[in-house]
């Protein structure tokens, strides 16, 4: 899943897809490096950051959407508003990810009225507040807990399993050893029955790690993806198309996927 963020403020590339041939071009490109999915978001969900209203959000979205409509790729919407879930299906979208993991039911409601797929994901506050104390006693246990009740929710409301796949939300709610502890732990939260998706590209667990700035995080990028999978991941969602998936040719050949 390659990230287009249409955003001034995301903490990686805010500014960068700003314009919209801007961001147009760069989903091109993530397209020809190998990306399976194009995810597009319009709010900064990085700590700290404020939201933005639902005009301003379809603004930035909607024409980057509509462009890709013929893309060989699905689009995703990364949204928590349901008014922009539902302009975005219309538009093209066939991917919504819910950093709210439909607990409004208005959004619910979008997704279930509508044949597109799901990203559930967890996170402990909003976020502003979201990094300021995070707490556990269990954060594999408390996280898939969350997701199991969220599947659960969207199946009641007529959501099938096949459309749903589950993040547990590294950054969102979390320190670095409960970051850490939850890599560690994916392949449990892949017995919940629902695709994985892990995103990690350039978080600031990995600047803790490295000691890396935000534009210096490529190398340790690929390696958290490259682990993601190993334990469990279906979906990496990252900035580094091409070079994560170069990393993941090679581990598929030494799995045995290599066609000669």
């Amino acid at each position: 899943m390659g990230i287009v963020n249409v955003t001034p403020d995301s903490f990686s590339d805010g500014g960068q897809h700003w314009q919209h041939d801007t961001a147009i071009a760069h989903a091109q490109r993530l397209i020809a490096e190998g990306a399976d999915i194009i995810d597009i978001g319009g709010e900064s969900t990085r700590p700290g950051a404020q939201p933005v209203g639902v005009q301003e959000e379809l603004d930035r979205v909607l024409p980057i959407i509509e462009c890709l409509r013929a893309a060989p790729v699905p689009v995703s919407i990364d949204t928590c508003k349901p008014e922009v879930m539902q302009a975005a299906i219309a538009a093209g979208a066939q991917i919504v990810n819910d950093i709210n993991a439909l607990q409004d039911a208005a959004a619910m409601n979008v997704v279930a009225a509508n044949n597109v797929a799901v990203c559930l994901m967890h996170k402990q506050g909003n976020p502003q507040t979201m990094q300021q104390q995070p707490q556990y006693e269990n954060v594999i246990a408390e996280v898939g807990e969350f997701l199991r009740v969220r599947i659960a929710a969207a199946e009641i409301a007529g959501i099938g399993r096949a459309r749903i796949v589950i993040d547990p939300g590294f950054g969102f709610g979390k320190t670095l050893a409960h970051n850490l502890t939850l890599l560690r732990g994916l392949d449990q939260l892949a017995g919940l029955g629902a695709p994985v998706l892990a995103g990690l590209s350039r978080k600031s667990m990995l600047g803790a790690l490295t000691g890396q700035d935000v534009n210096h995080r490529i190398s340790a990028s690929v390696a958290a993806a490259l682990i993601a999978v190993q334990r469990g991941a279906s979906i990496v969602r990252v900035h580094d198309v091409r070079e994560t998936v170069d990393a993941l040719k090679v581990w598929n050949a030494v799995n045995g996927a290599y066609l000669s």
